[in-house]
């Protein structure tokens, strides 16, 4: 359902956001359906990805929705579905947002918005870092967790003790960590004794955005190396350095980059508001950005656009 009350008539310096993993649930995007162009969009992902991706959305089961080769393409699915249902149907007033940006596997969904990729180049591409990510995780074992109360300052003092990365800041005082199992115990007891309000281990299948992600990291970089971008039409907020991407060459540089590194949703953010951004509409399920964003700037304007519901309520 819309977070805001603003129609789409009035909406304007906006920003496209699109979630990443952690945000996939069974049945997500069904109703969608009810829309030709969103109906489409599941049917060109399951032709490209040569299997019926979207019987594993729709159906599940829950654990084989939940593996990395399946959660990554699943949710860029269903952000693109209802990306596209919301443009049909708003006609002529579909916002052109100043910006595209995506958490995580988000940023490879803000490819196909931008214009930088088509829907099935996005698809096998997100579908090969998927398995990748999996392949990895299976070679070199890890998790995460989130660590609630602490600034960036302490969350990286106790990264550097621990032997942990810091993977994901999310607002000024939500971080995620990651790393082997024994170390990210370890950063979790430290955290609670300086002070953290929460520590929580996260139910993750390894350690995204640390180095114990490399060899996917390699493999893939192989395949982008050869893959033919586009220049992007609406600039993609990088998730590394939170600074627009415009150009082939970097985004290349960018995808290979956040698999072991950083993602900066804070700074991103912080970014798009200081140029001028007052509205972030959210595609996809789960709302979770919009929940950061209000955390970050409690005046922004958050739409979330995840059901047919939300859609027709959005362009009523």
């Amino acid at each position: 359902m819309s977070n805001s009350d603003q129609s789409m008539k009035s909406v304007s310096n906006t920003a496209f956001i699109f979630p990443g993993q952690g945000s996939q649930k069974v049945g997500m995007g069904r109703d969608l359906l009810d829309f030709p162009v969103s109906a489409n969009v599941f049917k060109r992902v399951d032709d490209a990805l040569g299997r019926k991706l979207s019987d594993i959305i729709f159906n599940g089961p829950d654990d084989e929705l939940m593996l990395t080769r399946n959660a990554q393409p699943a949710i860029m699915t269903v952000s693109i579905a209802c990306y596209e249902a919301l443009k049909e149907k708003s006609g002529d007033l579909f916002p052109v947002p100043q910006y595209v940006a995506g958490h995580s596997l988000g940023e490879y969904t803000s490819l196909y918005v931008s214009g930088a990729l088509d829907l099935e180049e996005t698809a096998k591409l997100v579908s090969l870092r998927g398995e990748l990510m999996q392949d990895a995780c299976d070679q070199n074992p890890g998790t995460m967790a989130a660590l609630i109360g602490l600034d960036e300052k302490a969350v990286y003092e106790i990264s550097r003790q621990t032997g942990t990365y810091v993977s994901n800041i999310n607002t000024d005082l939500q971080t995620v960590i990651s790393g082997d199992k024994a170390a990210i115990i370890s950063a979790i007891d430290l955290a609670t004794s300086r002070g953290a309000k929460r520590a929580i281990p996260l139910k993750v299948a390894g350690a995204f955005h640390s180095d114990l992600m490399r060899p996917a990291a390699d493999k893939l970089q192989n395949y982008i190396k050869d893959l033919k971008f586009s220049n992007p039409k609406i600039p993609i907020i990088a998730n590394c350095s939170a600074k627009p991407l415009t150009q082939t060459s970097d985004i290349k540089e960018e995808l290979i980059h956040q698999i072991c590194n950083c993602v900066d949703w804070n700074k991103s953010v912080k970014y798009m508001i200081n140029s001028g951004v007052d509205s972030f509409i959210e595609y996809g399920h789960g709302g979770v950005l919009g929940n950061m964003i209000k955390r970050i700037d409690s005046e922004s304007n958050i739409t979330s656009v995840d059901t047919t519901d939300s859609i027709n309520t959005i362009t009523s």
